[in-house]
């Protein structure tokens, strides 16, 4: 029988490192050895326990998760970096990359993915979260992402995203969008980084325009 695959946990939300920690206590073959709060405690808890695959965040005080994958996979070239981020913008994709990441999901992935990732980076094979995929590729070969020209706006976001969107387009703050949902302030961030990615906005000024113009929301008799 193979040894259990050896997993640390680095994020600076409790919650998060619980969670993840429970759910990959479900999984057989994989082992948490530990839980970090950011970036340096991550490296130092890497040095100490020498895990096979490190799970990480990029939002994270003191050092942030790609300045700390740059540091794992330079002082511990053996063990694997996967992203589980709500992040998906061109700047973050690359830069963990850049740095050594094997994986990048985002937060809304499922326990298969997470599973599925860990495992491959732990045999040295790269697992993409799909929309990353098709960031990446738009960026090699120059081409707008899906959806960023407001051309196939409906198609492209999902049902979820584009109630998100409605209430981006009614006012509603995202606590107010994730009570309305009953989701976590988590889920609504990373539903609210895939919709600026898919339809090309920086803000939420951008977004609720597009809300307006693709027919997600209707001015109001002021606007």
């Amino acid at each position: 029988m193979n040894p259990p695959i050896r997993v640390v946990i680095a994020d600076d939300q409790s919650t998060v490192r619980e969670g993840l920690a429970l759910l990959l206590g479900t999984v057989p073959g994989l082992v948490v050895v530990g839980a970090a709060a950011d970036g340096t405690a991550a490296v130092e808890l890497v040095t100490a326990t020498s895990p096979d695959v490190v799970l990480i965040d990029l939002n994270m005080p003191r050092c942030d998760g790609i300045a700390a994958t740059a540091r794992i996979v330079a002082e511990h070239p053996a063990t694997r970096v996967v992203v589980l981020t709500t992040y998906a913008d061109d700047t973050s994709i690359v830069g963990a990359l850049q740095a050594g990441a094997l994986g990048y999901l985002t937060k809304d992935a499922t326990r298969a993915d997470i599973e599925r990732a860990v495992k491959a980076a732990a045999a040295g094979q790269a697992v993409l979260d799909p929309h990353v995929q098709q960031r990446l590729v738009a960026a090699a070969t120059g081409t707008a992402p899906t959806a960023s020209d407001g051309s196939a706006g409906s198609d492209s976001l999902t049902a979820r995203e584009s109630e998100v969107l409605r209430l981006i387009a009614a006012g509603c703050s995202n606590r107010e969008i994730a009570r309305t949902l009953v989701v976590s302030d988590a889920t609504v961030k990373t539903h609210i980084n895939r919709i600026f990615t898919k339809t090309g906005s920086h803000d939420r000024a951008q977004a609720v325009r597009y809300a307006y113009t693709h027919g997600y929301a209707e001015p109001g008799p002021g606007a």
